[in-house]
């Protein structure tokens, strides 16, 4: 695994934890950004830190109000959808890397942990829903191998919930060492790889790692995908499921809905909007 959840450095091993630096932690302290993911090209995407610091607003509630059973939400950000969960009872965690998004999620009441998706989780393989919102398919930088990744997590016949790029056909995968989250004043954080997706790019990863789509909606200027995972394993699994047998048991041991030590994870990524120039 890499920067952001990539794939370069082997599972378990930890890597660096780019939404662990400022300025982000600091958008969190704040709640406000501006905050941007920056390439080295001048190339800038702006992040929604009001938004994610917020409450689950009205298009949130339309992806909670589809999930099923326990949740993992895979970078939970300031944690506003853990949260809601929590408040109507639901068994539900989240992990980011940042240390300032787990504990922005705890004081909100959600449960989080600091941990990348790629690192052993509780309850592997026992999740009934996971969420990759706010741009979050692009962890990693590798689209197919966090697919991979998700079928592992998620329980046999399970629903991962995919937030995309409206209405527009990217595939977008960027180099490792090329993106940093930057605020106005150039200040930036480590370096990472990332992707983005528009739902068409989605479902052709989607289909190729073994997903189905179950569903698909906008809401709010907002673009979601519903996949379902059938248990069999797609074209590129079988090695994926090889490494995740041999994987330490303490991790898997846990129910998916167990207490876990709030600790701190990483912190959510670009929202679904289209990058702007340099400024």
């Amino acid at each position: 695994m890499s920067t952001a959840h990539g794939t370069t450095t082997p599972p378990g091993v930890p890597g660096p934890r780019p939404w662990s630096a400022d300025p982000y932690s600091d958008a969190l302290v704040t709640g406000r950004g501006p905050l941007f993911l920056r390439r080295t090209d001048g190339w800038l995407l702006p992040l929604e830190v009001e938004r994610w610091c917020a409450r689950a607003d009205a298009v949130d509630l339309t992806v909670l109000g589809r999930c099923e059973g326990t949740v993992l939400d895979v970078g939970c950000g300031p944690g506003r959808l853990v949260a809601e969960l929590a408040a109507r009872g639901r068994p539900a965690l989240g992990i980011d890397v940042s240390e300032a998004a787990v504990a922005h999620t705890a004081r909100l009441g959600g449960q989080a942990l600091r941990r990348s998706v790629f690192e052993p989780l509780p309850g592997e393989g026992r999740w009934d829903t996971a969420l990759l919102l706010d741009g979050n398919v692009g962890i990693g930088g590798d689209p197919a191998a966090l697919l991979r990744r998700m079928a592992q997590l998620l329980t046999p016949g399970g629903l991962l919930i995919v937030e995309t790029l409206a209405d527009v056909d990217v595939d977008e995968r960027v180099s490792v060492h090329i993106v940093r989250v930057a605020d106005p004043r150039s200040t930036a954080g480590p370096a990472f790889p990332w992707a983005r997706l528009g739902t068409p790019a989605l479902l052709r990863h989607a289909a190729r790692a073994g997903w189905r789509r179950e569903g698909q909606w906008s809401a709010g200027g907002r673009s979601f995908v519903a996949l379902r995972n059938d248990g069999r394993d797609g074209p590129d699994d079988r090695d994926d499921r090889d490494d995740r047998n041999s994987r330490s048991t303490s991790s898997a041991a846990e129910p998916p809905n167990s207490t876990a030590v709030i600790n701190s994870q990483r912190a959510r990524k670009p929202s679904p909007e289209s990058p702007v120039a340099n400024r």
